[in-house]
């Protein structure tokens, strides 16, 4: 046989298998960018990866842990995760390119899945610390979350409107909240702002073995810095020692995709987040107030057409 008798027979082979319905199909891959493995992005980015392996056929998940926001975000970007989970000020802070925040450049590929819980801003302290209000952190030691973290762009945002910067403080660790935990264990860190849902692994471990005190952020305060700010209060018996409610600010959390996440994959992704909620909240207790009316609100950042299919469906796009 000739080699072009060869080449067309190997031709015709190839034209045969791609008309073949199924063959060589390349298998789906969902990677869920969480957060530290003792924050709530974590367990939530977990039982996600679960649902999506259980439910949509031949696919794959995997779950990563991050620096969680701002990273999550510029590796979406970059196309290297199908979902992540994001602080809605670092949402809109990458969608515009706010560099001193994280980003080098505007992320223009970022499309919105659902806004889901509020991210409770807790400051802990050491009781032993003595320290109680914002203003008692003045030339103390404070943790206020791994670089450039939506944790600590809330640090920043919460002490600026305390008329605050960094160098009035002691020192300034920039370590994940478990981290920070252990050093406040071993007395060598006053106080810790962790933002998270309620009841967060990091802070129950603390406050189970060292006295504790979760440092009031004043509701007046919050509303002079604004939206996506929100005065909110941590409940009384949230964690041990907490015998009174106490004021703090609240930021919305979101699912993030990209633009090349196919409409399917993201309508499916949706639409099983929202028929699974009692599997999350199983998972961490912050998904208790995940609430589908709450799913779509005013953002910059363009909703992926695949959960916009969904959100219509039930009635809460026109």
């Amino acid at each position: 046989m000739s080699k072009l008798m060869k080449k067309a027979v190997l031709g015709g082979m190839v034209l045969a298998i791609g008309a073949f319905p199924g063959a060589a199909s390349a298998q789906q891959f969902i990677n869920v960018l969480t957060g530290g493995t003792s924050g709530v992005y974590y367990p939530l980015g977990v039982a996600m990866s679960e649902i999506y392996g259980d439910n949509i056929e031949g696919v794959r998940t995997q779950v990563q842990a991050t620096k969680a926001s701002v990273e999550n975000l510029n590796l979406l970007e970059q196309g290297r995760g199908e979902i992540g989970f994001s602080l809605g000020d670092s949402l809109v802070m990458g969608w515009e390119g706010n560099e001193e925040a994280g980003f080098r450049a505007p992320l223009q590929k970022l499309r919105r899945v659902a806004a889901i819980y509020p991210n409770y801003l807790q400051l802990v302290a050491t009781a032993d610390s003595g320290i109680t209000t914002l203003a008692d952190l003045e030339g103390r030691t404070l943790s206020v979350g791994a670089p450039a973290s939506g944790t600590e762009l809330n640090t920043r945002a919460i002490l600026a409107a305390a008329d605050m910067t960094y160098d009035d403080l002691g020192q300034v660790q920039y370590l994940p909240f478990a981290e920070s935990v252990e050093l406040m264990k071993n007395r060598q860190l006053d106080a810790t702002l962790q933002s998270a849902g309620l009841g967060v692994a990091s802070i129950q471990d603390l406050s189970t073995t060292n006295p504790t005190t979760i440092v009031e952020i004043p509701s007046e305060l919050v509303e002079s810095i604004g939206a996506p700010y929100a005065p909110a209060i941590i409940p009384a018996g949230t964690y041990e020692g907490q015998d009174e409610d106490v004021e703090t600010a609240s930021v919305i959390n979101y699912l993030v995709t990209h633009e090349d996440v196919d409409e399917e994959t993201v309508y499916q992704m949706t639409k099983l987040l929202y028929e699974n909620l009692d599997r999350m909240a199983s998972a961490h207790s912050a998904a208790a107030e995940i609430d589908i009316q709450n799913a779509v609100d005013e953002n910059p950042v363009p909703l992926h057409p695949g959960a916009e299919r969904y959100y219509r469906e039930q009635g809460l796009i026109d």
